[in-house]
């Protein structure tokens, strides 16, 4: 009932206590109870005697009401599974996948104690200032396609962030989001496959939002930042949640209905790996050379200094800066 008060109390005008109550379909006393319960976490309200109430401020919290509020889907992000503390949203939404969770289920995280990036890295998530989540999907495609829906969460979160703080970010391929040239998204896929068909995706992704500079340890002090640091301002968490789950909504209905191709010109439009010099670094090579974009399969093109055009499929990049 949380959520379905918050949107009434969206537009920012005043309600009465009898029009929730006949809209919610409730009792004038639960509406009070859940008003009360949204005080306590810190929304805050103001009543005016024969007018009713308005919202006047929301606290920073990602409690499955608050990122509902601001949801406009039809199925990703409407089965959420909230969490104050875990040891990584990935985990636990293996187990809630395995259970059967439907198509689009999120794990949402105030705090990750042992996240982890690509390759088993480390990915730190303060209490109470980044974001931390894993969305269930079950597509209809072959396992060899699944990476591309890192490349679809790449442009889902850079449009979120872009609508949320006005901040253009840039995509990194494979899987990171930078800003200023610093990192401030990490995203990690995962699948479930027979051999011949996935049983269900698992993309995770890690937001630095609101953390400041003196959060981050001094080993990746220099190489991170957060959007509060960018912006210069703290940024709504659950609205930010939101956008981005409803931009991965459209954009996955479109890549189910026609696949990657239709995702790839956006991708490429915010990538800072494309028209470049760079260099690929494979667990059996590396390989210098210039950027062609990447195959409708989501797939890095090389062309070395021989001409000769290397097609990879899994690599760390790094841009030549003399270039």
């Amino acid at each position: 009932m949380k959520e379905r008060l918050l949107i009434l109390l969206e537009e920012g005008e005043y309600v009465s206590g009898e029009e929730m109550s006949k809209k919610l379909g409730v009792s004038r006393t639960a509406v009070w109870k859940q008003l009360t319960a949204l005080r306590d976490q810190g929304y805050t309200f103001e009543s005016v005697p024969k007018r009713g109430y308005r919202l006047t401020g929301r606290p920073d919290t990602i409690h499955a009401h608050d990122v509902g509020a601001f949801l406009k889907t039809e199925r990703l992000g409407r089965e959420l599974h909230y969490y104050d503390t875990v040891s990584s949203t990935q985990t636990v939404a293996h187990e809630w996948a395995n259970k059967g969770a439907v198509e689009g289920s999120l794990v949402l995280a105030n705090e990750q104690q042992g996240g982890r990036g690509r390759l088993g890295r480390p990915w730190q998530s303060k209490k109470g200032t980044s974001v931390s989540m894993s969305l269930i999907l079950r597509p209809h495609i072959e396992p060899h396609r699944a990476p591309q829906l890192t490349l679809l969460a790449a442009v889902a979160i850079t449009r979120a962030i872009e609508q949320e703080t006005g901040l253009r970010c840039d995509i990194k391929w494979p899987n990171d989001i930078l800003l200023g040239g610093k990192k401030l998204v990490g995203i990690l896929t995962e699948m479930a496959a027979d051999p011949d068909f996935v049983q269900f995706v698992i993309v995770g992704m890690g937001v630095n939002i609101n953390q400041q500079q003196e959060d981050f340890t001094e080993k990746i002090g220099d190489i991170a930042t957060s959007l509060s640091i960018e912006a210069g301002r703290t940024i709504q968490r659950a609205a930010l949640v939101a956008a981005i789950v409803n931009e991965f909504e459209w954009l996955y209905d479109e890549y189910v209905d026609h696949g990657f191709v239709r995702i790839r010109p956006l991708w490429e439009a915010r990538s800072i790996s494309v028209n470049t010099y760079l260099y690929a670094r494979t667990p059996k090579e590396v390989i210098y050379g210039y950027s062609l974009g990447i195959t409708d399969e989501g797939i890095l093109r090389l062309k070395d200094e021989n001409g000769a055009e290397h097609f990879v499929y899994s690599a760390d990049i790094e841009l030549d800066k003399r270039t």
